[in-house]
């Protein structure tokens, strides 16, 4: 950093650039008429592609705030506040990723459909947070160089060895933990291989945090992740493929055949060198605050789009029906609201939880006496009939 104290802007720049892409990515992608999905064209072609780099920038961004965060606290080990605070929000992703599967009205008739126990990108980012935390309290007392090692080792094991555990059923799990595993039964994402990159993000911001005083670091990171993200978008298929005929191992050809996990990886070295390289104009305000608004954002669109709690969202009334005129318009629109909702919310997030603290206060005031006298008179009555029956002595 040009500064040992300076903030990592384009850190929060590149989590609001991702956190925009989903936000229009989700849109066409449920809204855009089928007819419509040409590969032969080249505007779809492209948008498809930088689709697909959003979830592997998120992920990595996230195990890299999350890491650079949790090894800056001048604590160890347990005594770390990081910990505690990344526990917390580790269950709280999990858990809003379940309520937003939550139908209200499938829970008043008793029901809870199987989309509720669907896993998503809050679960995994959660479970990943999780997983990096376990893994420093391991490497708390081992050398320095241990826990970058086994969280690059992470990556580059998940990645290559995606074929293999891809291919299993899990059958023998219930479908609640075996969705965290496969994708047959509608998950859209899965811890593994994705947590490869949440993993690879807490690698990078312990390079960062190794050589944050080193004068040159920026033109030596920006230059490696270029070098790096060529290589591995344009050769790494090539090279699997060659190792697969000189060892005759069948697992490197099933990675040159569907080689997606090293390419995006590439991708994300390539948007990192970018922003890095851009750095001095990520700087604003706005921005920033778009970065650190990401989860608000997420509920937000997910409500609107898929309708969370009512099943009443866009997704419902015009899914698969709406020609590039307009969707293209409408996914700027739905940008910018759900954007500004977000940032409304967050502005006024700790008076909403006072007053709701507040009514809540409220309400036991009011609740707990009527309760206390409900809860004497039934003792008393059921006293009453025990004694009657013979139950208890008098």
């Amino acid at each position: 950093m040009e500064k040992k104290s300076a903030r990592l802007y384009f850190i929060d720049a590149m989590r609001a650039w991702a956190i925009l892409m989903m936000l229009q990515g989700h849109f066409v992608d449920g809204l855009l008429d089928m007819g419509f999905r040409d590969n032969s064209v080249e505007g779809y072609t492209i948008w498809k592609y930088f689709r697909g780099i959003t979830a592997p920038v998120f992920f990595t961004v996230s195990g890299f705030i999350f890491t650079y965060l949790l090894v800056r606290a001048p604590q160890k080990g347990f005594d770390n506040p990081r910990i505690k605070k990344g526990v917390r929000r580790g269950l709280q992703l999990l858990l809003i990723g379940y309520l937003l599967r939550v139908n209200l009205f499938g829970l008043l008739q008793g029901e809870i459909y199987d989309s509720f126990y669907l896993v998503d990108v809050l679960h995994c980012i959660g479970l990943s947070i999780l997983g990096i935390i376990g893994l420093y309290l391991l490497m708390q007392n081992r050398k320095k160089w241990l826990f970058p090692m086994v969280l690059a080792s992470i990556t580059f094991l998940l990645f290559l060895l995606e074929p293999l555990y891809k291919a299993f059923s899990y059958s023998f799990l219930p479908d609640a933990l075996s969705n965290y595993f496969t994708k047959t039964n509608g998950s859209v994402f899965t811890i593994f291989p994705w947590f490869g990159y949440a993993a690879f993000g807490g690698f990078l911001s312990l390079l960062f945090t190794r050589f944050k005083d080193f004068k040159y670091l920026y033109p030596v990171a920006i230059g490696t992740a270029m070098v790096f993200g060529i290589s591995l978008i344009f050769y790494s298929s090539d090279l699997f493929l060659l190792i697969s005929r000189f060892t005759g191992i069948q697992l490197f050809a099933d990675i040159y055949f569907n080689n997606y996990l090293f390419i995006r990886l590439g991708d994300v070295f390539l948007v990192f060198a970018v922003f890095m390289l851009f750095r001095s104009f990520l700087t604003h305000n706005t921005l920033i605050k778009i970065g650190q608004s990401t989860l608000s954002i997420y509920v937000i669109h997910f409500i609107i789009l898929y309708g969370s709690f009512t099943g009443l969202g866009l997704y419902r009334f015009f899914h698969h029906s709406l020609t590039p005129q307009v969707v293209i318009p409408s996914a700027l629109i739905f940008m910018v609201i759900c954007t500004y909702t977000a940032l409304l919310y967050e502005r006024h997030k700790a008076t909403l939880k006072s007053n709701l603290l507040l009514a809540t206060g409220y309400v036991r005031t009011k609740v707990e006496p009527s309760y206390l006298n409900a809860s004497k008179i039934v003792r008393v009555s059921l006293g009453r009939l025990l004694r009657l029956f013979g139950l208890v002595k008098n």
